[in-house]
């Protein structure tokens, strides 16, 4: 093997040792403790904060699943007016943190909101929408609002991989619709299933903004979240984390078992022209139909929160009746805010240079080189998906808190920007990887070979040919490395502990929290956000469209 890939798998090796296997061994380490777990399980407040967890991961990804699969199957299937614009609103939820959608729905359902007002209207009493059960179906609703797009998205890709000509022949033997459906549709698509509700399945369950945000406190992360400041002396929060790892990865094989099963039927790439059907304006308005059902549902939290933001006093009325630009102006000069804004630009910038040459890097050795044992960085890359947000923060909390060396330059409390811009990047890594491996694997080696047969040096083959031929593909992963970044939830609220490290995230977490403007502010801060997100997926969407997919599988 030459020299330098000798050097480059060993300082790649390098990187996911300290930034993704230390933060995990630093975790597990602390929280393998035979007692502090079984006073976990046998205190009653943390089993019931495990069990509502469980309860939000298993409803929520069941309401994604009613939400992605007819539109995803009539987008596939026909064709129609306004086909492009439907399939970019159904993206609406990705731009914007479920937790910041939660001040949109506080308002709509608060005790004064738009739907008791309503309700009072009509002679029916208020409804406590935001306390008892309401609470768990509120974060139940807004992470299935916020996550359905993953699954729709898969389903796009995966059936964008099946034969049509396989429904056809099913079709002129006298096969249904529905038997078509169940008997080849369904088990074709299984692997896309299982790639999206996984996530979903996982990520509800690990999810921390949301019920924190509502003040749903028993679930198992908002108790971690308020034990990270007695680390130092109670290992209970050690043992939660290591408990919720577990867990998730026990909803992995589970869901691996029960989606993945009878998937051995391998995914056929379709070799004729997708067999779409034209329908006619009523057929369109009918096939439109469900997607306005779900981009309504999904909309609400955004178009509360800039009603929200730009409203005089919303409270005890449908609609507010007087709007101002005062809240944006306050945002504008508040000292966290704008200090938030170049603190969340300094760590995702970080982010997304070391995506980048990560998962360039990556992508090349699983699609190129191949030298033995390939497999493990490809893993190890994809790891960051299937491991909850929470888990990877509280362990390079754990790893800056119990190591001293890492303390040095990873220390929260000093200054953040190495810990956090690192944190961001090995999540966000996944996507940026899977980006460049799909282009490469779209590029034909030929010419490649010819450059070296020309006597050009790998550097000048990587930097001439393969990089310009793939450019879009990284673009792609270096607008979603840098974008959600600077929407990270978990990262944001464990590891910025002093105001004046604050990103975006933990400033709108703590506004919404002071009394008076604060919640005004915080509204008028996420509808920047929601602007800022709202580009990059649509720029994402023009140059991948169906295969953006692939980002978000395992």
């Amino acid at each position: 093997m030459k020299p330098l890939r000798i050097i480059t798998l060993t300082l790649l090796s390098a990187f996911f040792v300290i930034f993704l296997i230390l933060p995990i061994y630093s975790v597990v380490k602390h929280g393998l403790n035979p007692t502090v777990l079984a006073e976990c399980f046998r205190n009653p407040i943390y089993l019931e904060g495990l069990f509502n967890s469980f309860k939000i991961a298993i409803v929520a990804t069941a309401i994604t699943f009613v939400i992605a699969m007819v539109p995803a199957l009539v987008y596939d299937r026909y064709d129609f007016t306004g086909k492009k614009l439907v399939n970019t609103l159904m993206l609406i939820p990705m731009i914007l943190p479920p937790f910041v959608g939660a001040l949109g729905f506080m308002q709509i359902f608060g005790h004064y909101g738009t739907v008791n007002t309503i309700l009072t209207s009509c002679g029916i009493p208020r409804v406590d929408w935001l306390g008892g059960g309401g609470r768990f179906w509120m974060v139940c609703v807004i992470e299935a609002l916020h996550l359905y797009p993953i699954l729709y998205l898969n389903i796009l890709t995966a059936l964008a991989n099946v034969d049509p000509a396989l429904n056809e022949a099913a079709r002129n033997l006298g096969a249904g619709r529905w038997r078509r459906f169940r008997q080849i549709t369904l088990p074709m698509i299984r692997p896309g299933v299982f790639a999206g509700g996984t996530l979903i399945l996982i990520w509800s369950f690990t999810e921390l903004g949301t019920p924190l945000m509502f003040g749903y406190n028993r679930v198992t992360t908002v108790q971690i979240f308020n034990g990270i400041t007695e680390l130092e002396t109670n290992p209970l929060p050690y043992a939660l984390v290591v408990i919720m790892l577990v867990a998730a990865a026990v909803l992995y094989a589970v869901s691996r078992i029960f989606l993945g099963k009878s998937s051995a039927i391998a995914m056929t790439k379709g070799m004729s022209a997708p067999n779409t059907r034209k329908l006619t304006k009523w057929g369109s308005i009918l096939a439109l139909s469900p997607f306005a059902a779900v981009v309504f549902m999904a909309g609400l939290p955004h178009i509360a929160l800039i009603l929200t933001a730009f409203s005089v006093d919303w409270y005890g009325v449908i609609l507010p009746k007087h709007f101002t630009l005062a809240h944006f102006e306050n945002a504008l000069s508040h000292d966290m805010v704008t200090g938030s804004i170049v603190n969340s630009l300094k760590y995702s910038s970080l982010a997304m240079l070391v995506c980048v040459t990560v998962g360039i890097i990556t992508a090349v050795i699983i699609t190129r080189w191949r030298p033995r044992g390939w497999q493990i960085f490809d893993t190890l890359s994809m790891m960051p998906l299937a491991i909850p947000g929470i888990i990877m923060a509280f362990g390079f909390l754990s790893m800056s808190t119990n190591f001293p060396i890492a303390r040095m330059f990873l220390d929260p409390m000093k200054n953040p920007f190495i810990l956090l811009g690192m944190a961001y990047a090995i999540r966000r890594l996944p996507y940026v990887t899977r980006a460049a491996a799909a282009g490469l694997e779209q590029t034909p080696l030929d010419l490649e070979e010819a450059a070296r047969n020309l006597g050009a040096g790998s550097w000048s083959v990587m930097r001439r040919i393969v990089i310009p031929l793939i450019s879009a593909n990284i673009a792609v992963g270096a607008l979603f490395a840098f974008s959600f970044s600077m929407l990270e939830v978990s990262d944001s609220l464990l590891l910025a502990h002093k105001k004046e490290f604050y990103p975006i995230t933990k400033a709108i977490f703590e506004l919404s929290g002071i009394l008076g403007s604060g919640p005004w502010i915080a509204c008028a801060f996420g509808v920047w956000t929601m602007a800022f997100l709202a580009c990059t997926l649509a720029a994402a969407n023009a140059i991948l469209g169906k295969k953006m997919g692939s980002l978000f599988r395992f």
